[in-house]
């Protein structure tokens, strides 16, 4: 670590730095020709649970780009997947899941599995530890640069999953069942609300400097759900998090909340909160206390088509919130077709001042 600390951890922490460290959602993907040959090796799963290959992906963008965080390669289903719910990753449809629709059916899951199943991920860990807090240059990234942050998905965006049983546009029986079952539905938001919680812990041990909590479907919930199934859940992983590792920074994404991301900044206690592309991020950091980190927020498809729209765009954001803490990043994750070169581009116009 150099003397001033690394840029993305000042950032998390609060600090306002010019310009603002970078990093992008889905940097480590199917956009890299060195992924994609990887990718023909084993199907996805494997790659997540084998520490080599998943060590290797996540620090090719670093080698290439030099991004100021590198983020574990990983699936949010994968804690599904630990507590024993069959998944399978088909190309062109995604993740197929057995639904999880009851009572029963949750009780088949085992969160005691957890730990033990996801093992290799946590050696995962230790290893891009070792890596990125080591003496040698990352490719382009400096010693002490870079940050590594480990994640999971949220709550309710796991439970859309599991209880859907594919991906969905609505999620309509997932949604559904939150009214028609409430019992059930609690119940699950509360199983994953303690393993997603104990999951992140375990990854801070192993070695991730910071955490995300993806919340991809937040914002398909009105919002007293939002309030429920969202905010809440957020809240205790955060308060536990705190208490076990004080100090270890929290990014939480509810995507697609619209307004309610005003209030799940305020109330959850993450440390910074991404923002999706739809969000006008200077509007919103109005709203919310100085202090809170804002982590965002390019269209993906701006840097798809990249040239001087994309600089200029990028330019905008960066310079809109200059003087507060801000992280800049893409408002969901790069699209596969996206030239690596782009995403270079991208990086040179956030650090060309």
């Amino acid at each position: 670590m150099t003397e001033t600390g690394k840029p993305l951890l000042r950032a998390l922490a609060g600090e306002a730095i010019w310009p603002p460290p970078v990093w992008l959602m889905r940097q480590a993907g199917r956009f890299l020709p060195e992924f994609r040959a990887l990718r023909e090796k084993a199907d996805f799963i494997t790659r997540c649970m084998t520490p080599d290959m998943a060590t290797e992906i996540t620090l090719q963008p670093i080698r290439r780009f030099g991004m100021d965080g590198a983020i574990l390669f990983s699936d949010i289903l994968i804690l599904p997947w630990a507590m024993g719910q069959s998944l399978e990753f088909i190309h062109g449809r995604g993740p197929v899941l057995e639904p999880v629709r009851s009572l029963r059916d949750l009780a088949r899951l085992d969160v005691g599995r957890v730990k033990e199943a996801t093992r290799p991920v946590m050696e995962t860990l230790r290893r891009l530890r070792g890596i990125v807090d080591g003496p040698e240059p990352i490719g382009v990234a400096q010693p002490g640069q870079v940050t590594l942050i480990g994640f999971a998905g949220a709550p309710f965006t796991v439970a859309c999953y599991m209880v859907e049983g594919h991906g969905s546009r609505e999620f309509d029986v997932t949604r559904g069942l939150a009214y028609s079952d409430p019992e059930f539905f609690d119940r699950l938001i509360d199983t994953l609300t303690t393993a997603t919680a104990d999951m992140l812990c375990d990854q801070i041990v192993a070695g991730a400097e910071a955490v995300m909590l993806f919340d991809s479907w937040a914002g398909l919930l009105p919002p007293s759900q939002f309030r429920r199934h969202v905010i809440a859940p957020a809240q205790r992983i955060v308060r536990i998090i705190n208490e076990r590792h004080p100090g270890v920074p929290v990014i939480g994404f509810p995507r697609l909340a619209g307004i309610m991301a005003v209030e799940y900044g305020r109330q959850t206690g993450v440390n910074a909160m991404a923002l999706d592309t739809g969000a006008d991020m200077k509007a919103i950091a109005a709203q919310l206390p100085s202090t809170l980190t804002l982590q965002g927020n390019l269209d993906p498809l701006r840097v798809l088509a990249g040239g001087e729209g994309m600089r200029a765009e990028a330019r905008a954001i960066r310079d809109a919130m200059k003087g507060r803490p801000h992280v800049f990043n893409l408002g969901h994750g790069v699209v596969p077709a996206t030239p690596p070169e782009h995403v270079g581009d991208l990086i040179r116009t956030i650090r060309d001042i």
